[in-house]
């Protein structure tokens, strides 16, 4: 396996078996996210906030793999929705699920997987590759996102306008910032 995670765990928890390993990185990939979630820049035009929800999911999938990304995310998904405060603004709740921003979080979970896979395959260990499962990422979390947001708001053009437009130079920031981070933090654990 390609990944960061393993290696940084197996250094700070030397002695800790594999399901409990693998439980504890889980854990902490969805806390991670719902911090980077209370990020938040509410817009007065849309019912999608910016924040650092999308930064997280990118280095979540690539630092534990397409398994236990995909469960992390999962993860911060149910604990938002049992009434855990990880949604932007502290929100919680099934009704955030089903609402405007729901289609993002359930696109989390699928780009968590599919950025895990491609990182599995080694594509994060430079910038000019780490691009490809971060935007591969970020595609997914726009089309499920997108696409539940017109849904909810009766139209495409309005969805497109209130859940991707306003969004694009602010995750292409974050998938940028992503792919430097990842390698680094590689040849910080070399």
């Amino acid at each position: 396996m390609t990944t960061l995670a393993p290696t940084i765990y197996a250094r700070t928890f030397p002695h800790t078996s594999g399901w409990l390993r693998d439980v504890i990185l889980i854990l902490l990939g969805a806390l991670f996210v719902a911090v980077l979630a209370q990020v938040e820049i509410p817009l007065p035009f849309t019912p999608v906030p910016i924040t650092g929800q999308t930064f997280g999911v990118l280095l979540v999938g690539a630092a534990l793999g397409s398994k236990r990304g995909a469960a992390s995310l999962g993860t911060y998904l149910m604990l938002g929705i049992v009434g855990l405060p990880f949604f932007a603004g502290r929100a919680h709740g099934l009704e955030i699920v089903i609402g405007a921003t729901g289609g993002y979080l359930i696109g989390f979970v699928i780009a968590a997987y599919m950025i895990g896979l491609l990182a599995e395959r080694g594509l994060e260990r430079s910038m000019r590759t780490a691009l490809i499962p971060f935007l591969v990422g970020t595609l997914i979390i726009y089309l499920c996102g997108v696409s539940w947001l017109a849904v909810v708001l009766g139209s495409l053009s309005k969805a497109l306008m209130a859940g991707l437009i306003p969004f694009l130079i602010g995750d292409a920031i974050k998938l940028i910032a992503a792919s430097l981070v990842l390698p680094a933090a590689w040849k910080l654990v070399s």
